[in-house]
């Protein structure tokens, strides 16, 4: 993607403030440092980092291929058989909500050698993949399918030939998303779990020792492998989107109403969804063979939160962190939201601003926040703005790139007609555009959801000292395993509900639009 002459200026100008404001302590009296002490400390430090970039590489690729591969399957097969998309929905938000701060120190113990790292990595990319494929697979254009079929084709000549090919920008926008995940996800289990190589384990050796050019160098290192694997699937993106997109919109609505099933089949699926990931959650543990002091099993959180002596007080420390916790959750999704959708549009609107804004947004992605802690607790203390500014910062991100991915992917001849009738730019976003990627919207809206109250955790885990994130990090201190088990269950459940819940919304909204829902 050929970079234009206004967004170098507007980078140049950005790294030129940043240059005055740290060599004048102008941020945070020197927490940001400028960016010549951050050279002058990497060039320093240069022999320390082929071996720590080469693991965090090595794993976060390998977790990368081998979560993509999974969920692009998982996604056909989900596609195909709606049932089993059903079956296996709480295992899949599951997976997607399991906090990654709770399982890297666990994976360490129960696993071996990258096997952790690799684990994190495959997790952090799946959902998010598996989302866009079946989103993707989802919206084709039945009149492609109908010729197909007409040919004396069959649902395997359809999906291969109009869904994949009409889901590949789809999946590259997952890919896009996908890429600086496999990446923080290894570098938090080798923050979390140790091990000697690894930019996490660089980063974690060297927070005691009052060294903020060593700490934003580590950081920069890791967003600069996160932004070139996020480049590079979005130059893919643009350039495989006007290949595969249809010509105009498809008027047609969904043929027909879904079968209707019998009332117990509903039932049973419902409860196997439910009762899926817990099965697989013992499971797991089993096979591991994972000490019991540590690895709790379902059960044993049961009887840590109900049927122990002292399973009310644990309970009263679980209902304290959670009215700490929700509200605040509640407030960073619908501001992430907000700020995703207003750039995705402004992007249709003002892409000269948006495109300026981008690389701000992409560092505050992929930059280790245990590398920015430092900057934002002395910029915005240890309170609610710094919660929020977190919350926002991890979930706008994938929200923006899938609603910008459906905004790309309406066809130009629909939106040449209103304009032909002299409607502005912002009428035809209203009147055809939008509408056109609500399957978009509310993709993009499943995916914050857990990402939504993850941030927040993760922020309270880092410098609030409130909350769930608090209770985790304390537990893990007093290694109370029943606990740091207990919020991870109870973080799962909390995503599950508001995943459903959006999902019967898009339901209803989707089916009154004579679309298909996506999942």
């Amino acid at each position: 993607m050929e970079a234009k002459p206004h967004t170098l200026r507007n980078l140049a100008i950005l790294l030129a403030l940043w240059e005055v404001g740290g060599r004048l302590r102008l941020i945070a009296g020197g927490a940001l440092p400028s960016l010549s002490a951050i050279f002058v400390k990497l060039w320093a430090d240069r022999a320390d980092y082929p071996n720590h970039v080469w693991a965090t590489l090595e794993a976060s690729g390998l977790g990368f291929v081998i979560g993509n591969v999974v969920a692009i399957l998982a996604g056909i097969l989900f596609v195909l058989s709606p049932r089993a998309l059903r079956l296996a929905r709480g295992f899949n938000i599951a997976i997607f909500a399991l906090p990654p701060i709770v399982i890297a120190p666990i994976l360490a113990l129960v696993l071996q050698g990258m096997t952790p790292r690799v684990t994190l990595a495959a997790i952090g990319v799946y959902f998010v993949t598996m989302s866009a494929t079946v989103v993707g697979l989802s919206q084709y254009d039945r009149r492609a399918a109908d010729v197909v079929l007409a040919y004396g084709g069959g649902p395997g000549k359809v999906l291969r030939l109009v869904q994949m090919r009409g889901a590949v920008p789809a999946i590259l926008s997952g890919f896009r998303v996908a890429a600086p995940n496999a990446v923080l996800g290894a570098i938090l289990a080798e923050f979390g779990g140790g091990g000697r190589w690894g930019l996490g384990a660089y980063l974690l050796g060297s927070l005691g020792r009052a060294d903020p050019p060593r700490l934003w160098g580590i950081g920069l290192v890791a967003t600069a492998i996160a932004g070139l694997s996020y480049a590079v699937f979005a130059t893919l993106s643009v350039r495989m989107l006007g290949a595969s997109r249809a010509i105009t919109l498809n008027p047609a609505p969904p043929a027909g109403p879904p079968v209707a099933e019998p009332l117990a089949l509903r039932l049973a699926t419902a409860a196997a969804s439910v009762a899926l990931p817990f099965v697989i959650w013992w499971g797991v543990l089993k096979l591991l063979s994972a000490p019991e002091m540590i690895a709790k099993t379902p059960w044993a959180v049961v009887t840590y939160l109900f049927l122990s002596d002292a399973s009310p007080l644990a309970r009263e420390k679980l209902f304290s962190a959670l009215s700490e916790t929700l509200p605040i959750t509640g407030i960073g999704l619908i501001s992430g939201l907000a700020f995703a959708f207003v750039l995705a549009v402004s992007g249709r609107l003002f892409p000269n601003l948006t495109r300026a804004f981008l690389p701000v947004a992409l560092v505050t992605q992929t930059m280790p926040l245990v590398a920015l802690t430092p900057l934002l607790v002395l910029m915005l203390g240890r309170g609610t703005g710094l919660t929020l500014w977190v919350t926002i910062s991890v979930t706008f991100f994938p929200a923006y790139v899938m609603l910008a991915q459906g905004l790309a992917q309406v066809p130009q001849s629909a939106m040449d007609l209103p304009r032909a009738y002299g409607a502005s730019a912002w009428r035809e976003l209203r009147l055809v555009s939008i509408p056109a990627s609500m399957p978009w919207l509310f993709a993009a809206t499943r995916l914050t959801v857990p990402r939504a109250l993850l941030g927040v955790m993760i922020a309270e885990w880092l410098a609030t000292g409130k909350g769930l994130g608090n209770l985790l990090n304390q537990s893990r201190g007093y290694l109370d395993f029943g606990m740091i088990w207990s919020v991870a269950a109870t973080t799962v459940i909390l995503s599950v509900i508001f995943y459903q819940v959006v999902l019967m919304f898009e339901r209803r909204v989707l089916v009154r639009m004579g679309m298909t829902p996506s999942e």
